[in-house]
């Protein structure tokens, strides 16, 4: 039955989660939610601020502080190892849901080009950011990367085996195609609001902070990415540096 149960939960946390993705398309998009990013301005300038940069603060708080080996390890003294990841998953949801349920629109365009071939060149890059971040989980494991990969294994009675490092595809030219998706999906917009960008600033400010917590993780866990990330740039895909098809990242 705890065996069931982990898995139902699994499972419950990566539906709530995908259902908050779909609709935060469109909350960033500005169509198809009844509230979006750059809805009609309800509360003075001042307080619609604060309410944003603490929800933002929030936002980054919980998305890199549980994702830490040393709050995973405190965790996974009240909770099973199995349903770790499904709780940072549901936590994170959760904080997502709550920044676009609460975000306070300020007002104020800072770029305009709708009605434009920019306007669709800028909407096409947008949801081509989403379908890269999507994409990018895919090559490393999508299904570990949202836990349902370890409440599987939990549901069969097995132990979960190891991921090695591995540098597929866009990991070849960018150690964190993930981050560049994000990056895309709030820079790619034809109409820049002064609420479009204050996330887009402060997403921007989480992912290059967030960029030096996983390295420095992901170096301790795996001795060889400190070859690879003198090889590969982190964010800015360059001709220069990049793996090719014949390199081999190797342990120190």
């Amino acid at each position: 039955m705890k065996r069931l149960s982990i898995f139902a939960y699994g499972i419950a946390s990566y539906l709530l989660f995908f259902v908050t993705f779909l609709y935060s398309i469109g909350f960033v998009g500005n169509f198809a939610v009844p509230k979006a990013i750059d809805s009609p301005p309800s509360l003075p300038l001042v307080n619609a601020l604060l309410i944003d940069l603490g929800l933002l603060a929030v936002f980054a708080i919980q998305h890199s502080g549980m994702a830490r080996p040393a709050f995973k390890r405190w965790l996974t003294r009240f909770i099973p190892e199995a349903a770790e990841r499904s709780t940072y998953v549901l936590m994170s949801t959760i904080a997502m849901a709550a920044l676009m349920a609460f975000w306070q629109p300020l007002g104020g365009d800072i770029w305009n080009v709708q009605g434009t071939l920019l306007a669709s060149a800028l909407i096409a890059a947008y949801l081509a950011s989403w379908a890269l971040l999507l994409y990018a989980t895919f090559l490393i494991n999508h299904f570990d990367l949202f836990g349902l990969r370890q409440v599987w294994y939990a549901l069969r009675r097995q132990p979960v085996p190891s991921l090695k490092f591995v540098t597929p595809a866009l990991y070849r030219i960018v150690r964190h195609p993930i981050y560049v998706g994000w990056l895309g999906i709030f820079w790619f917009t034809p109409t820049m609001t002064a609420t479009h960008l204050l996330m887009a600033v402060g997403t921007t400010i989480y992912i290059i902070a967030a960029v030096k917590l996983e390295e420095r993780d992901l170096m301790a866990a795996h001795p060889e990415y400190a070859q690879y990330r003198r090889k590969v740039p982190a964010l800015i895909p360059s001709l220069t540096r990049r793996l090719t098809p014949t390199t081999k990242v190797e342990a120190a």
